[in-house]
C-alpha cells in the first residue's frame, strides 16, 4: 500500500514538473485588451463585421485589422469604448448604409419569362436576366434573403427598399446583387462618387453639372419629405439657394416630360422650394463631417467653386481655410448677380452654413501681394485649390471705349454691389441714355440694373438676333418686359466723346447674318457703309471675361505654373489637377467664364482630386510624395447615356408646368427686392408629380402614378 502511494507521488511529481516546464516552454501569450474589446461588443456573434463572430472581431481589433467601430450591430457609443480600450480616438464614425440606385423595378419590361427560376444570381447568367434594362433590379429578393437585419424588402414597385434604421452596413445585399445596384458607401464615399456609364441615371441628372439625383429630391417633395429633398440636393451641391435662383436649369433641356407636354419639369423651382423650406424652418439641417485627417487645405477664391470645394473637403475631415481678395464670400455670385435675382442675406445664410462646418474665412487676403505660395506652404497646407474666377472683363477693342461713362459689366455691377453692401453708401452715377453691348447672362444683369437705377432709356446691343442671345430666356424675357430696347445686327466700330472727354455717341454697322460659327451661332457680317451713330451719355461693354492671371507674375513659386492661351489654368478636366502637383482649380479659372452650377461641380471634383492627393501621402515624408490621382472609372463626365435618352413617353399626358411667381412689374422695377418668388406648397407638390421619375430607360406613367 505504501509502495503504491509512494509511486504515485512520483508520477504526480513528475507530471507537475512536465506540466511546470511546458507551460514555460509552450506558454501562448493573449493580449488582455483582446478579452476587453470582445467583452465591449455587442456580443450578438452575426458575423455582421466580416469576422467569425465577436471573439474574432476583437482580435483584429487589437491587431490593428480593424477599426473600433466594427460591430455593425452596436453604435458611437460602443465605438467610443473599444476605441478606450485601445488608447484611440474614434472621432465620429461613419456609418455604412446600403443604397438602392435603381427604381425601375416592374416599370421595366421583360424580354423572357424564366419559369423555375427564383434567385437574381441565377437569372443574372442567363443573358443578363429578364428585364430589357441590362443594369436595372431583377426583383428576386436575393437582398433580402441575405440581410438578417431585415433592413431590405421587395417594395410595391418591385425593387428594393433599404430601412435605413435598420441597416448596419454589413455588405451582404451588395455582395448578393449581381447587378450592383446596392451598393454599401460611408458618407464620404457617396460624396466621392460621380456620374459612371453603369449608373442608374435619369437624363436630366446626367446633365446636371453638380450631379445632383434629380428625380429622387422630386420624389422626396412629392411625398412631403421636404428635409429629405434638402440632404439630397446638398449631397452633390452646397449652393441651393443660390442655385435654386441664378441657375439657367440645363437639366430641363433633357426631362422627358418635355417629350409629350413641350413643357419640362419646373426642375429649379423644385430646387428653390425645398432650400427656402430649410432658410424659412427657423433651423439648419445637421451636416455631418468624418473624422480629421489632420490634413490643410488652402482654397484661394470664395467664389461658387471655392465654396464647393471647401465644403467637400471639410466633410471629408480635411481642415480648410479660405482666402479671398473682397470683403464678403461669394464671388461673382455676390457682386456680378444683382440684388434682386440673388438677395445678399440669402447668400449670406447659405456661407453661414458652409462656414459653420468650420471652415476659416480670410477675407481681403490678395494671391500674390497678401499671401503667397510660400507662405501658405510654410503655415502648414498640404495643397493649394485655386479658384480665382473669371473677373477680367473683354475689351471691345475699339477706340474710345475708355471715355468718362464707359464701363465694362463686371466692373460696373461689382462697383454697384460694393456701394450697396457699404456702410455708408453713396450712391452710383448713371446716365439717362444708356446702352449695354452684349448678349449674355452679364448684358441682361447691367441693363436690368440700369432700369431699376432710374435710367431714362436702356439699350442693349447685339451683333446677331435675338434668336442666338446666350443669356438665360427667362431673363431676356423679365428684361423686355421692364422696357429694356434690344438693337439686333449691329457690330460697335467706335465710341465718340466731348471736348471733356465724355462719351456722347456709339457708332455701329449694320450686319447681316452669315454661316454658323464654331460655336453653332450664325456669324455677324458687317454691311459696308452702315455706320449709325447713337446718341447715348452711358455704355457698358458687356461681351465676356476671362481669370485674371496676374497673380502669376507676383509669385515666384508659380512660375511655372501652366496657364492656356485663355488665362485659364492648365488641367485635366477629370482630374483639375494643375502642372504643380500640390495644386488644383475649378470653376471659372479652370474652364473660363461659365455658370455657377458647373464651378460648383467643379469645386467637389477637385475637392475629390485633392482628398486623394492628400490621402495618398506619407506622414513620415519631408516632401509631398508624388501621387498619381486615379481618374473617375467609366466616368460620364458632361456625356449621355444614349439608351437613357429614349423618344417616346407612351401613357404620358399633357400637364401644364407650374408658372413661376414674380412680382409685377411695375413695382419691381423701382426696387431691387427679389424680382422672382417661390413656389407655394401646394404647387410644389403638384410640380413634382408632373416628374416621371425617370431611370436609364423606364420611367413613370400618368395613370400609374395616379393610381
Amino acid at each position: 500500500m505504501v509502495e503504491a502511494v509512494l509511486v504515485l507521488m512520483g508520477v504526480g511529481a513528475l507530471c507537475g514538473t512536465v506540466l511546470s516546464v511546458a507551460s514555460k516552454v509552450f506558454y501562448v501569450w493573449e493580449d488582455p485588451r483582446i478579452a476587453e474589446v470582445e467583452g465591449e461588443l455587442a456580443g450578438a456573434n452575426c458575423g455582421g463585421c466580416g469576422y467569425a463572430g465577436c471573439s474574432a472581431a476583437a482580435v483584429a481589433v487589437v491587431n490593428g485589422k480593424a477599426l473600433p467601430t466594427v460591430c455593425v450591430v452596436a453604435g458611437p457609443d460602443t465605438a467610443a469604448a473599444v476605441a478606450g480600450v485601445m488608447g484611440m480616438d474614434p472621432g465620429t464614425a461613419e456609418a455604412s448604409l446600403s443604397r438602392n440606385l435603381c427604381e425601375g423595378g416592374d416599370r421595366a419590361e421583360n424580354q423572357y419569362a424564366y419559369m423555375g427560376v427564383s434567385s437574381c444570381a441565377a437569372l443574372s447568367t442567363l443573358y443578363g436576366g429578364k428585364r430589357v434594362c441590362q443594369v436595372g433590379c431583377l426583383g428576386m429578393g436575393d437582398c433580402v434573403r441575405s440581410c438578417i437585419f431585415n433592413a431590405i424588402e421587395i417594395g410595391p414597385n418591385g425593387f428594393p427598399v433599404v430601412d435605413e434604421a435598420l441597416c448596419v452596413g454589413c455588405g451582404a445585399c451588395e455582395k448578393a446583387c449581381p447587378k450592383n445596384i446596392l451598393t454599401v458607401r460611408t458618407m464620404s464615399e457617396r460624396l466621392l462618387h460621380f456620374n459612371q456609364e453603369d449608373d442608374a441615371l435619369a437624363p436630366c441628372a446626367q446633365t446636371c453639372p453638380a450631379e445632383i439625383n434629380i428625380p429622387k429630391y422630386i420624389s422626396q417633395i412629392r411625398e412631403g419629405d421636404y428635409a429629405g429633398a434638402v440632404h439630397t440636393i446638398r449631397e452633390r451641391n452646397p449652393l441651393l439657394l443660390s442655385c435654386g435662383r441664378v441657375c439657367p436649369h440645363p437639366c430641363e433641356d433633357y426631362c422627358r416630360r418635355d417629350i409629350e407636354d413641350d413643357e419640362p419639369v419646373s426642375i429649379n423651382q423644385l430646387k428653390r422650394f425645398a432650400a427656402d423650406y430649410e432658410m424659412n424652418s427657423g433651423s439648419r439641417l445637421p451636416i455631418s463631417c468624418a473624422p480629421s485627417t489632420d490634413k490643410k487645405v488652402a482654397v484661394v477664391g470664395g467664389g461658387p467653386a471655392g465654396l464647393s470645394c471647401a465644403f467637400f473637403l471639410r466633410r471629408l475631415g480635411h481642415d480648410v481655410t479660405i482666402f479671398d481678395m473682397m470683403p464678403e464670400l461669394g464671388g461673382m455670385i455676390r457682386y456680378g448677380i444683382p440684388e434682386y435675382r440673388l438677395p445678399k442675406e440669402v447668400l449670406k445664410w447659405e456661407c453661414d452654413g458652409i462656414l459653420n462646418l468650420g471652415i476659416d474665412a480670410r477675407m481681403n487676403m490678395k494671391m500674390g501681394e497678401d499671401f503667397t505660395v510660400a507662405t501658405l506652404k510654410e503655415a502648414g497646407y498640404d495643397a493649394i485649390f485655386l479658384g480665382i474666377g473669371a473677373w477680367k472683363d473683354y475689351s471691345l477693342r475699339v477706340d474710345g471705349e475708355d471715355l468718362e461713362g464707359c464701363y465694362t459689366g463686371i466692373s460696373f455691377l461689382t462697383a454697384f454691389a460694393s456701394d450697396q453692401q457699404s456702410e455708408n453708401p453713396k450712391g452710383f452715377p448713371i446716365g439717362k441714355k444708356c446702352v449695354v453691348i452684349g448678349s449674355g447672362n452679364t448684358a441682361i444683369d447691367c441693363v436690368r440694373t440700369l432700369v431699376r437705377l432710374g435710367a431714362d432709356e436702356v439699350t442693349i446691343l447685339y451683333r446677331r438676333t435675338r434668336a442666338e442671345m446666350p443669356a438665360n430666356l427667362v431673363e431676356i424675357e423679365a428684361a423686355e418686359h421692364e422696357g429694356v430696347n434690344f438693337h439686333f445686327l449691329a457690330a460697335p466700330t467706335r465710341v465718340i466723346g466731348d471736348e471733356n472727354g465724355r462719351v456722347t455717341n456709339l457708332e455701329y454697322l449694320k450686319c447681316e447674318l452669315g454661316e454658323p460659327d464654331a460655336s453653332g451661332r450664325r456669324s455677324p457680317v458687317p454691311v459696308e457703309g452702315s455706320e449709325t451713330l447713337l446718341d447715348i451719355d452711358m455704355l457698358v461693354t458687356a461681351i465676356g471675361q476671362g481669370p485674371d492671371a496676374s497673380f502669376k507674375d507676383k509669385d515666384a513659386d508659380l512660375a511655372d505654373l501652366e496657364l492656356t492661351r485663355w488665362s485659364t489654368i492648365d488641367n485635366d478636366p477629370e482630374i483639375l489637377q494643375a502642372n504643380i502637383p500640390y495644386i488644383f482649380t475649378g470653376g471659372d479659372s479652370a474652364t473660363g467664364a461659365s455658370l455657377v452650377v458647373e464651378a460648383i461641380g467643379g469645386g467637389r471634383r477637385a475637392a475629390r482630386s485633392i482628398h486623394l492627393y492628400l490621402m495618398g501621402q506619407d506622414e513620415e515624408a519631408e516632401e509631398p510624395v508624388e501621387v498619381t490621382i486615379p481618374p473617375v472609372p467609366k466616368s460620364l463626365l458632361k456625356k449621355h447615356i444614349p439608351e437613357s435618352l429614349f423618344e417616346e413617353v407612351p401613357g404620358v399626358g399633357k400637364q401644364k408646368r407650374t408658372p413661376m411667381p414674380e412680382m409685377d412689374v411695375a413695382a419691381r422695377i423701382k426696387c431691387f427686392e427679389e424680382a422672382d418668388l417661390v413656389i407655394s406648397e401646394e404647387d410644389a407638390k403638384y410640380e413634382a408629380n408632373r416628374c416621371l421619375n425617370c431611370c436609364r430607360i423606364c420611367y413613370d406613367k400618368d395613370d400609374e402614378r395616379a393610381a
